[in-house]
């Protein structure tokens, strides 16, 4: 799994239409991932269950207001590559019902 800083070393984000639109169904937008990668508190864990063809991340981070998403995303040619991207749930942070 990379490291926080890994990302960093990365030549930023691959967007189409097809990435953008599925997160704008979440009422994300692509600025607020972006964020995400800026701010230093990630938290990020190797998603093994969706990498059978390509290797998958979940991203836990907060946007540049304060809005905490979940990111999920691949690399590919070193540019990040964002799945989907949404709040995180209660359970994502933490809180209890």
């Amino acid at each position: 799994m990379p490291k926080a800083t890994a990302f960093s070393k990365l030549e930023g984000f691959e967007w189409d239409g097809a990435n953008l639109e599925h997160i704008a169904k979440h009422n994300v937008k692509y600025s607020e991932c972006e964020q995400v990668f800026q701010n230093e508190q990630l938290v990020i864990f190797f998603d093994k269950e969706h990498s059978k063809i390509e290797k998958r991340y979940k991203i836990y981070g907060e946007s540049s207001t304060g809005r905490r998403l979940a990111i999920a995303i691949t690399v590919r040619k070193n540019k990040i590559r964002v799945v989907t991207a949404r709040g995180q749930s209660r359970k994502e942070r933490g809180e209890n019902k």
